[in-house]
């Protein structure tokens, strides 16, 4: 019994351990997706009470959780079900098609946002921001449906870009067998879920601690001062990163469910490269570049249709 129980600690001990070592190639291959899906939820969480900053921050997180709570088991099953179809000569792609779409909606996202600022007019957009100043400002103003609103926007989001977290890493781990598979996912999760909120929450109350410093004498007061001036900017900052980000999370997922799109961005890229001078930039931006322009029209096709459609069926 005893040397029973050694073994199941050992097998516990080295699956921990391999998951430790994959998790850390998993964070590797997703931290681009974790500094837009960063960029996208601390903009989504801006114009609150500042009183409500941490709580929202928070209702999210659990938001977040409870997504990948629904992507773990679901990516794991559709891979299962893949890996069935495929055995029985039906080549049949699951994941993919899902992640098109998902991809297709933060491209829209991205366009509806930026037809309301633009369409219109600055005029309206500073009476929205003026009205909801006031209401910010009022006590009286019930604020948990605009909350509720703000949080239901962030938690979709995050649901889209977890997605791509979660394929991203079941493609890293995909050759293990299933118990690593979930330590893997399980564990980049929670290491992308606290990653994430933990540094929303220190942004969205960076000002707070700017006001706190400033009070304070030299050079302490200083950099509290300095942090009051720039987190404006970063939040107005975080807000346009936000809407590129959407472009081109959802523009890459576009571009790379194509087939052979790889194979062209490649050989755009190589052909870039060997211009003089501003080749290797041109070539490192290409696949950004292509990733947004794909996302900005994708996005813009299905606005109209969705703008059609809602005139036809009013």
């Amino acid at each position: 019994m005893a040397s029973s129980l050694l073994a199941l600690i050992d097998d516990i001990a080295t699956l921990l351990d391999d998951v430790s070592v994959m998790t850390k190639v998993a964070t590797k291959k997703t931290a681009g997706v974790l500094g837009d899906d960063l960029a996208l939820n601390a903009q989504q969480v801006t114009g609150v009470n500042p009183d409500r900053e941490l709580p929202v921050v928070w209702a999210v997180a659990r938001g977040s959780l409870v997504n990948k709570a629904i992507l773990v088991p679901a990516a794991l099953g559709i891979s299962a079900l893949e890996l069935w179809l495929h055995s029985r000569g039906w080549g049949v792609p699951l994941i993919t098609p899902l992640m098109i779409l998902g991809g297709a909606f933060l491209c829209f996202e991205g366009v509806e946002k930026l037809a309301h600022k633009f369409l219109h007019g600055k005029a309206a957009a500073e009476a929205e921001h003026a009205e909801l100043v006031r209401a910010v400002a009022d006590e009286r103003v019930d604020l948990v449906q605009h909350e509720k609103d703000k949080i239901k926007g962030a938690v979709r989001t995050d649901f889209i870009l977890s997605a791509e977290i979660i394929v991203i890493t079941l493609g890293t781990v995909a050759a293990q067998d299933f118990s690593r598979q979930v330590g893997v996912l399980v564990a980049i999760a929670l290491v992308m879920t606290v990653g994430v909120y933990g540094l929303v929450a220190g942004i969205v109350k960076l000002d707070d601690a700017g006001l706190h410093l400033s009070r304070k004498s030299g050079a302490v007061g200083a950099l509290g001062r300095g942090i009051l001036v720039s987190a404006p900017w970063l939040m107005k900052f975080l807000s346009v990163a936000g809407t590129a980000a959407m472009f081109l999370v959802g523009g890459g997922i576009l571009v790379h469910g194509v087939p052979g799109t790889h194979d062209w961005i490649h050989t755009a890229t190589q052909a870039a490269n060997a211009l003089p001078a501003i080749g290797g930039t041109l070539a490192m931006l290409i696949p950004f570049l292509i990733d947004a322009l794909a996302g900005i029209v994708a996005g813009a096709l299905i606005l109209g249709g969705v703008t059609a459609a809602r005139r036809v069926f009013r």
